[in-house]
């Protein structure tokens, strides 16, 4: 394999939309791999190359890595003519049938997770410098770590990661949702769900849990931002410089916060860790400093897109949404079913650590693959009629939404809380709400998240 970006076979797409994850590696290498090397010029797997009339790239079935407005034709097409296809523009093994990628996420030895937050562009010199000195070393939480040291600290981070924080904070972030949706109707119609509910709960609630300032809401927002540029953007050298500042001082918080729960205790996330780590527990200052660099970026970014979603396609299938006013216990099912659908993540990556296969296809040492979880949720191997929305579907939950294995998803109960109570207090509040008719919803361009730009509502008073 060869890792220059230059010698690609085929176009590199930009990514410079604003993005969402998990965990991003303090490694500034790219995590994009490479075709294996040619001489002829082409790509070696004939991808990307004029068809029959002269057409190019017709045998990538349609697949756009970056474009995230409507790619489920192309999964479907992917599925049925070429379920492992190689992507010289990305380097990457692109997966899309359910079966293939259950499989390897859940074989961690064979698949590593190593880079499934690495860079997508190297970092160039000045923000390097600018982090170097800063003293930028934050490193993945959990997603990019592997056993044993990533079944060490998850275990860890379980034991504070508990149901019984969840329902402590249930009665804000209901009290929360109530004040946003009131201060919605009060405005009037028109109104946007994104900034005015789907922005800012799960951002207060990551913040309350792990003991966060929460009038830093919009600080965390814009650290957040500056870290998935750096992660999944394609950025110049001279782009990335504001956001290697953002980042510096984003760790630095983190490590103030685990210097002040050494010093005051508390009664949230960081202080138990803190205390598990004073029990005896083997956690480092550095390791649970990296847990909340992770949790107060991947703990709202992703529930943001959920909540945003939730909204986005039940008002788009109004017998449905109907149906939750009617009865809000097939809210939980329904949130299920969104995920299933329309989910926040639709693509993650892993390095295979050995020759093997997927689907039959060989694939080498130290090639990377894309898992399109998108694809799979759609899959009509396992979802019968799966291109269909529908909250009364029986195995909605078997989605991947949420990856599977040992890196699943831990705040995955926490997430779909927040959109339960978003959903049963505008269901009550203001069931007229619709989506409006004179807008059509944008989503930003990256190779993993599908993030709506904005939700634009509206209803009768």
């Amino acid at each position: 394999m060869i890792h220059n970006m230059e010698t690609r076979c085929g176009s590199y797409h930009r990514a410079t939309g604003i993005l969402t994850g998990d965990d991003m590696t303090s490694d500034s290498t790219t995590a994009l791999s490479t075709a294996p090397e040619t001489t002829s010029g082409g790509c070696p797997y004939g991808h990307g190359n004029p068809d029959a009339t002269g057409t190019p790239g017709t045998s990538h079935h349609g697949y756009e890595p970056f474009n995230m407005t409507n790619p489920f034709p192309a999964y479907e097409e992917l599925r049925r003519e070429e379920p492992v296809m190689f992507d010289e523009r990305i380097g990457y093994w692109v997966v899309t049938r359910y079966d293939d990628i259950k499989a390897t996420f859940d074989d961690w030895e064979t698949f590593s997770s190593e880079n499934a937050q690495a860079p997508v562009r190297k970092r160039g010199p000045q923000a390097t410098k600018i982090m170097e000195e800063g003293g930028f070393t934050a490193y993945s939480g959990l997603s990019a770590r592997i056993p044993p040291e990533h079944t060490r600290i998850r275990a860890i981070a379980q034991k504070a990661f508990t149901p019984r924080r969840y329902k402590a904070l249930e009665p804000d972030i209901r009290a929360n949702v109530v004040a946003r949706l009131e201060t919605m109707l009060k405005q009037g119609a028109p109104a946007d769900i994104v900034p005015a509910l789907a922005y800012d709960i799960p951002t207060i609630t990551i913040l309350t849990l792990i003991g966060a300032d929460v009038s830093m809401v919009d600080t965390y927002k814009r650290w957040s931002d500056s870290r998935a540029a750096m992660t999944w953007g394609d950025l110049s050298d001279e782009e990335q410089i504001p956001h290697a500042h953002n980042l510096v001082e984003y760790w630095q918080e983190c490590q103030r916060m685990v210097a002040d729960a050494h010093a005051n205790g508390g009664d949230n996330l960081t202080a138990d860790l803190v205390r598990a780590q004073e029990s005896g527990q083997e956690i480092t200052d550095h390791e649970i400093a990296s847990l909340l660099y992770s949790l107060l970026f991947a703990g709202h970014e992703t529930t943001t897109t959920l909540i945003s979603n939730c909204f986005r396609v039940l008002l788009a299938h109004r017998d449905q949404w109907e149906a939750l006013i009617e009865d809000p216990k097939k809210i939980p099912a329904a949130i299920d079913e969104v995920l299933r659908y329309s989910g926040s993540i639709v693509g993650w990556r892993r390095k295979a650590l050995r020759d093997t296969e997927i689907g039959g296809q060989p694939i080498k040492k130290g090639d990377g693959v894309l898992l399109l979880m998108g694809s799979a949720n759609r899959d009509e191997a396992r979802f019968d009629d799966g291109e269909t929305f529908d909250i009364t579907r029986p195995n909605a939950r078997e989605h991947l939404s949420f990856g599977f294995g040992i890196h699943y998803c831990l705040g995955n109960m926490l997430a779909k809380l927040q959109a339960k109570i978003c959903l049963e207090e505008a269901t009550r509040l203001v069931p007229s709400l619709e989506l409006a008719d004179d807008q059509s919803v944008e989503f930003r361009e990256n190779l993993s998240f599908r993030v709506p730009v904005s939700v634009p509502v509206t209803w009768s008073n």
